[in-house]
């Protein structure tokens, strides 16, 4: 946390270079505000100030209406949809979809298959399914350089459930079958 100060400085100025990086809370009205809220600036003896939105709120505030703290930089909801594709990419590097499907998927991260695919189609320019294939073929050309495992031990520790569709995937992507890439 940024020495009191510091903090009341970026205040006073509302520098968006310090937007997220604290929240002002006014002991007057239980308010707590972004740095560069636009509302009439409270007098310095009535702030304190904190590092979080969530520290803000437990200490009894809440959000102002007009700057939305719980939505400042750095926060998922600051980022949005980018958040939920994120967090699913996470779970397929997992191995999320090694076993499951993209409905099971979308269930964990609470919204619809439908919906995951729309914004994997607009974030990562490519469906969950072929997100995970990708995120299987990087693994499986990690243990073809770096390790001497048999092929159908990469092919399952990377997640494929069969040596033939790891085959198949590798030929069509390199042209060529594993075992050359190895070479």
């Amino acid at each position: 946390m940024l020495d009191f100060d510091t903090c009341n400085a970026a205040r006073l100025r509302r520098d968006p270079a310090y937007d997220g990086r604290f929240f002002i809370g006014v002991k007057t009205t239980h308010i707590y505000c972004r740095p560069v809220c636009p509302a009439r600036q409270p007098l310095t003896k009535n702030v304190i100030f904190y590092p979080t939105a969530p520290a803000a709120e437990a200490a009894g505030l809440r959000p102002c209406l007009r700057c939305r703290p719980e939505t400042a930089p750095f926060c998922p909801a600051w980022n949005g949809t980018k958040s939920t594709v994120e967090r699913a990419l996470k779970l397929i590097d997992a191995g999320a979809l090694d076993s499951g499907t993209t409905s099971q998927l979308a269930m964990r991260l609470g919204v619809g298959a439908r919906h995951l695919t729309r914004l994997f189609k607009r974030h990562i320019g490519a469906s969950p399914v072929r997100t995970a294939q990708t995120f299987r073929v990087q693994r499986a050309k990690r243990l073809l350089n770096d390790t001497d495992m048999a092929m159908a031990e990469i092919a399952f520790a990377s997640g494929f459930n069969s040596l033939r569709r790891f085959n198949a995937v590798f030929t069509s992507l390199y042209g060529r079958p594993p075992s050359s890439l190895r070479k």
